[in-house]
């Protein structure tokens, strides 16, 4: 079995439909346990982000801003790039009705797992806090029944596993790739090149620890986002009246199928909501627990609070970042594009053993690069992915004494496939699909911001990632694990970008390998002891109520709230 057969198969094991019920489920239960806790998050957390409650006494390395930021930066990433671009091209436009529902939820189990890891932290060193699920589990259970502590450690060691594998896989190589690819098609730079760089500049932010890890995040997320929010903007305002349009497919497709259409290869509701849930839930990370790491650096002495903080994050991760890629995507039409190279006589397929085989298509005109994937549609039997008759075939561009060819991948199917239109198409994988989207209204314009985003966003995310992985490094093995693990996850950046991943299907079964087992460890978790965060959560917002807490000093300037400065004195 190869790489790319492993990873599916793999990937069809953790991720069902169940398990993403079982997700949203459990979005829905603290939602309506807490009282639409979003609603909290919406209009207390900008003022603790804000700083008027900071305090340099409390215990903690980073403020409210710099935690929100490096746990942004985990997950405002190429996810909200690439991942979208991956969802529409799988699902259809109704993945991204679904991405809106987890986004929603994601809110209420953010604030949950945030709020049960400030609760558990560990502050022996209180300007170098450790926290996360899985001292949640260690301590919790032990405290509960100490006769089960035993299983909180099981537990505790399982999570902490995941999040380094999760780490390494969808918050490091997903990231590298991309980057790796936009800029080799944009720029032709060889893959091992990018992947040296951004090895070398992630290995010089990560060893930094934490508070290098926030000044850094502080200082990128606020800036890319905003880089990116305003160009698509531009795009949007060309396709201005499209907009409402988009919008309108999104909702439908949601709920009914989507036919087939260009490049696309058509998909029911149930791939829509596969799809969509996802990447939603790889995107923003409700569920897993990672970025409750990085929220448990922060410099408070109100859990709950930092909670609130944490609820932020899916609503601009999901609901604001990556519906503006969406709709981006889809106004300009690329996900459903025309061929991009047309037959000169349409080939016919040769069945050779058990694999329809299609014979090698000349390539006389275009720029081409040695290894660049392409594929063309056919019809044949029902595609499981789907749920319709149509699939994609990949194929290879491979360079022959100064000309190219594609050579096709075979195709298995009892029915004799028929290919659909009269040309093949460039497979725009993740970032790649999204720059072409900003290219069609101005030549260049996705060329730049794509992959200058793409870079910022992948560096940003790796960073964090790095760090929630080496937390769990810390968890099992102690400080003497942390260099090892830093010098593998520098290691896999660059691993990751020398073409080993092909093709959208093994980018999106290796994240979701990275995503399905994280999640399985923390959600035992959140559900045994997620009554103590509600409990907390509601205590809180009583004494909020009653006035009985506020800010002692007026908000710092904003320099200070982005270099820490505001909380940055003796203890």
């Amino acid at each position: 079995m190869d790489l790319s057969n492993l990873l599916a198969s793999i990937n069809g094991v953790l991720w069902n439909e169940t398990w993403l019920y079982i997700i949203a489920g459990t979005g829905l239960l603290f939602t309506f346990w807490s009282g639409f806790c979003q609603f909290r998050a919406l209009t207390h957390g900008p003022t603790v982000v804000r700083g008027v409650y900071d305090d340099p006494n409390d215990p903690g390395a980073i403020n409210h801003f710099q935690a929100l930021s490096a746990a942004l930066s985990g997950t405002v990433g190429l996810g909200n790039i690439g991942g979208v671009a991956l969802a529409i091209v799988l699902g259809g436009p109704g993945a991204i009705f679904w991405m809106w529902v987890v986004g929603f939820l994601g809110m209420s189990i953010k604030l949950t797992e945030v709020t049960l890891s400030m609760l558990y932290r560990n502050t022996d060193d209180p300007d170098n806090p450790h926290g996360g699920p899985m001292w949640v589990a260690d301590k919790a259970l032990a405290r509960m029944r100490p006769e089960l502590a035993w299983l909180g450690k099981i537990l505790a060691v399982l999570f902490s596993l995941c999040v380094a594998l999760s780490a390494i896989t969808g918050g490091n190589m997903f990231q590298a790739w991309n980057v790796a690819d936009i800029t080799r098609e944009y720029f032709g730079v060889a893959g091992w090149i990018t992947g040296a760089v951004l090895a070398a500049l992630v290995g010089v932010v990560i060893l930094g620890g934490i508070k290098r890890i926030g000044r850094v995040a502080g200082t990128l997320v606020p800036g890319m986002v905003f880089l990116y929010i305003i160009a698509g903007f531009y795009v949007l305002f060309v396709h201005f009246d499209q907009i409402p349009a988009m919008l309108m497919l999104i909702v439908k497709s949601a709920f009914t199928p989507t036919d087939a259409a260009g490049a696309f290869i058509g998909g029911t509701v149930g791939s829509a909501f596969l799809f969509g849930m996802k990447r939603a839930i790889f995107s923003n990370e409700a569920g897993q627990g990672s970025s409750a790491i990085a929220h448990s650096a922060a410099k408070t002495d109100e859990p709950v609070r930092e909670g609130l903080v944490a609820g932020l994050e899916p609503f601009i991760d999901t609901i604001v970042v990556c519906t503006f890629t969406a709709v981006i995507i889809l106004a300009t039409g690329i996900w459903n594009r025309a061929p991009d190279v047309s037959f000169e006589q349409p080939p016919q397929p040769e069945l050779i053993g058990r694999e329809w085989q299609y014979a090698d298509t000349a390539l006389t005109t275009g720029e081409w690069r040695d290894g660049e994937t392409v594929l063309m549609i056919v019809k044949a039997g029902e595609n499981p992915a789907t749920g319709r008759k149509f699939h994609r075939l990949s194929g290879a561009v491979l360079a022959d004494r100064g000309s190219y060819r594609v050579e096709w991948q075979g195709f298995r199917s009892d029915i004799e496939p028929q290919l659909t239109g009269n040309g093949f198409y460039r497979d725009h994988v993740g970032a790649t699909l999204t720059a072409k989207a900003f290219d069609t209204v101005m030549p260049g314009l996705g060329k730049w911001l794509i992959t200058v985003a793409s870079w910022l966003f992948a560096i940003s995310t790796i960073i964090a990632w790095g760090y929630y992985g080496e937390q769990g490094v810390v968890y099992i093995a102690g400080n003497k694990g942390v260099l090892p693990y830093r010098l593998v996850y520098v290691a896999l950046t660059f691993v990751a970008t020398l073409g080993h991943i092909k093709s959208s299907t093994d980018l999106d079964n290796l994240t979701g390998i990275g995503l399905g087992v994280i999640i399985y460890a923390n959600l035992p978790i959140l559900w045994i002891f997620g009554y103590q965060a509600m409990r907390a959560y509601k205590d809180y917002i009583t004494r909020l109520k009653d006035g009985r807490m506020g800010p002692d000093h007026p908000p710092p300037s904003i320099d200070d709230l982005l270099s820490g400065r505001d909380v940055a004195g003796p203890r």
